[in-house]
C-alpha cells in the first residue's frame, strides 16, 4: 500500500446510502474484494454497532476476507457529549470490530455543534480529542472527517481549524475535509485547502459530494493544493447526487498527472470492475461515465472516424486499453466509410476485394435509419447486414414463414399468452409452439424450442433485456415501433434490432437476428 498518497474508497459506506441501493452482506463482502482488486488503499467497511448488517460484515470480514492491497477501515462517530470515550459503546463496537483502522466523523461547523450535537463548542473538541486517544491506545489508526467543514470554514474560520490542529495533535494521520453539502466550487474549494495546510501541520485529505457536479474536479483541486488522501466511491454511488467517482479521480491522477496510486497495471482492471461492481449493486452503469463507459470511447460522426482511420487519437484524449475498455465505432445515418471500414475490423470482418461493398452498406444504413433502424446499440444486427452485403446473401439458417400469438384472461384474472410459429430449416417445414408471461417472450420460446431439435446449441441461449420505443408517425401513417433485444449465451452479450408498425412484428425480427448471430458464434455455418 502506497502511505504516501491514500486512495480511500467508502462505497459500502458512503455510497450505499444511494436511494435504491440496498446491499446485503454477501453483496458487501463481494463488492470489498472487488475494491481490493482495484488496489484501493484503504476500504471503509461501514459502521459497526450502529446497525446489525454493518456489525455482521465486521465479524464476517475478520475470517472470508483476505485482502491483498487494502487496509480495512471502520467508520463511526466521536464519544456522546460528557461521556468518557471508555464508556461509550459505539466506540467499544468500533475498537472491537477488528478493523485496523477508524476514521472518526467528528463536527467541525459550529452551527452544526449547537444544533445537532446540542453541545457546546469546547465539549466538541474534547470528544474529538478523547475518542481519538482511545482508539490510539487500543492499536488502530485513527483517520477523522471533519464534516461540513469548508461550510464551518466559512461560518467560523477559527474554529473549524481548533477542530484539525486538536485532532492532529490527538494523533489522527489524516484530517479529512468533507463537502458534506457538495456546495463548493474548484477555486474556492483549493484555496480553502492551501490556507488550512498553511495554518497546520496535520495531514489533510478530501471527500467531496457532487451536487454541483464537481465532485472530481473539487478532489482535484484539492490534490493540486496539497492534500493527499482523496475520498470517493466507486462509479460516483452515494446519496443525492453521490460522491466523487473514485475510478475517474484514479485515472486521472495516474494518466494525467502521472502519478502513481495504485499498483502495477491495476488501473486496467478499472472498466471490469466498475462494471462488476454494478451487477452485484444492480445499478446500471451509466454508458458516459468518464473512462469506464460504454460510451467513453465510442465515436460517431464521419468526420470522426476518418481521423481516428489516421490517428485513434486525434479523437481521444487517452488510449482506452489504460483502463481496461475500448474504441467503439457507432454506425449510424451519419456514417462514411471510413466509420464502415474502422467497424468491420472491429468485428473481425475481412471486406474483400470489392470496393464497392463499403458504398452498399453506407447507402443501406442511412435508408434505414430513416426508416427508424438504429445501428449504435444493435452491433450484432449490422453484422449480420455487413455479412449479407459481402456473401451477396443474408446468413440463413432458418425461416419463420408464419407466426400467430394469443393473449387471454381467465376468470381467476389469470392472463396467459401462447405463440405458435411454422419453420422453416434445413429443407423441412414444422410447427413450434410456446407459452410465456407476455406474447413475445411466448415467441422467444416458441422459435428457439423448435430450433433445438435441429441446433440443440441454442438451449445456451437467453434472452436478457428487451427495450420498446415508440418512434413519431410519419406522413399520418401512424407509429413506429422499435425493438432491441439483447441475449447472452453466457460467455457474451449480444444486441439486435427490429423496426416495424406493430411491436409483435418489429419483435420477431429483432429474435430472428438474436438466433441467427447466436448460431454464428457457437461456429454453425449458414445453409
Amino acid at each position: 500500500m502506497n502511505d504516501n498518497f491514500h486512495i480511500y474508497d467508502t462505497t459500502l459506506r458512503d455510497g450505499a446510502q444511494q436511494e435504491g441501493l440496498n446491499l446485503s452482506v454477501h453483496d458487501t463482502l463481494a463488492i470489498a474484494r472487488h475494491l481490493d482488486d482495484l488496489g484501493v488503499g484503504f476500504i471503509e467497511g461501514g459502521w459497526p454497532g450502529a446497525n446489525p448488517k454493518d456489525t455482521e460484515f465486521f465479524k464476517r470480514a475478520q475470517t472470508e476476507l483476505k485482502l491483498k492491497n487494502a487496509t480495512f477501515m471502520a467508520f463511526g462517530a466521536t464519544r456522546r457529549p460528557n461521556v468518557k470515550a471508555a464508556d461509550d459503546v459505539l466506540l467499544r463496537a468500533l475498537q472491537d470490530s477488528g478493523a485496523a483502522g477508524v476514521t472518526l466523523v467528528a463536527k467541525s461547523h459550529d452551527r452544526h455543534v449547537d444544533l445537532a450535537l446540542k453541545t457546546n463548542l469546547d465539549e466538541n473538541l474534547a470528544m474529538i480529542k478523547d475518542s481519538i486517544e482511545f482508539l490510539r491506545k487500543g492499536g488502530q489508526r485513527v483517520f477523522l472527517d471533519a464534516e461540513h467543514f469548508f461550510d464551518g470554514y466559512k461560518s467560523n474560520k477559527a474554529y473549524a481549524l481548533e477542530v484539525v490542529r486538536v485532532a492532529a495533535q490527538a494523533g489522527a494521520d489524516v484530517v479529512a475535509l468533507c463537502d458534506t453539502n457538495g456546495g463548493m466550487l474548484p477555486d474556492e474549494l483549493s484555496q480553502v485547502v492551501h490556507e488550512v495546510l498553511g495554518a497546520s501541520s496535520a495531514r489533510l485529505g478530501i471527500h467531496c459530494h457532487n451536487d454541483t457536479g464537481c465532485a472530481v474536479a473539487n478532489s482535484l483541486a484539492a490534490v493540486a493544493a496539497g492534500a493527499t488522501h482523496v475520498q470517493g466511491t466507486l462509479n460516483g454511488y452515494g446519496e443525492r447526487t453521490g460522491n466523487a467517482d473514485l475510478v475517474s479521480i484514479i485515472a486521472n491522477l495516474e494518466l494525467k498527472k502521472h502519478q502513481k496510486v495504485l499498483p502495477e497495471n491495476a488501473l486496467r482492471e478499472a472498466f471490469r470492475i466498475s462494471h462488476a461492481v454494478a451487477e452485484v449493486t444492480n445499478v446500471s452503469s451509466s454508458a458516459r461515465q468518464p473512462y469506464v463507459g460504454v460510451s467513453a470511447f465510442a465515436h460517431k460522426a464521419g468526420l470522426h472516424a476518418s481521423a481516428i482511420k489516421v490517428d485513434p487519437f486525434m479523437y481521444q484524449h487517452e488510449d482506452p486499453a489504460s483502463v481496461g475498455n475500448d474504441m467503439r465505432m457507432l454506425v449510424s445515418d451519419m456514417a462514411g466509410r471510413a466509420s464502415i471500414e474502422l467497424k468491420s475490423v472491429e468485428l473481425g470482418i475481412a471486406l474483400g476485394e470489392d470496393k464497392e461493398v463499403v458504398s452498399r452498406v453506407v447507402a443501406k444504413v442511412k435508408d434505414l435509419e430513416s426508416k427508424g433502424y438504429t445501428f449504435e446499440a444493435a452491433d450484432a444486427s449490422f453484422e449480420l447486414l455487413l455479412r449479407e452485403e459481402i456473401d451477396g446473401k443474408r446468413a440463413n439458417f432458418f425461416k419463420v414463414i408464419n407466426w400467430d400469438t394469443t393473449v387471454s384472461r381467465d376468470d381467476h384474472e389469470v392472463v396467459t399468452s401462447k405463440a405458435s410459429l411454422t419453420i422453416l430449416a434445413q429443407g423441412k417445414t414444422f410447427e413450434s409452439e410456446g407459452s410465456g408471461n407476455g406474447p413475445v417472450n411466448a415467441i422467444d420460446t416458441a422459435l428457439r424450442s423448435g430450433l433445438e431439435k435441429i441446433y440443440p446449441e441454442l438451449s445456451k441461449l437467453e434472452l436478457t433485456d428487451y427495450k420498446v420505443r415508440i418512434l413519431e408517425g410519419r406522413l399520418g401513417t401512424g407509429a413506429i415501433t422499435r425493438v432491441l433485444v439483447e441475449t447472452s449465451d453466457g460467455t457474451g452479450e449480444w444486441n439486435t434490432i427490429g423496426v416495424h408498425e406493430n411491436v409483435i412484428a418489429a419483435s420477431v425480427m429483432a429474435l430472428e437476428d438474436a438466433v441467427t448471430y447466436g448460431l454464428l458464434r457457437q461456429g454453425r455455418k449458414p445453409e
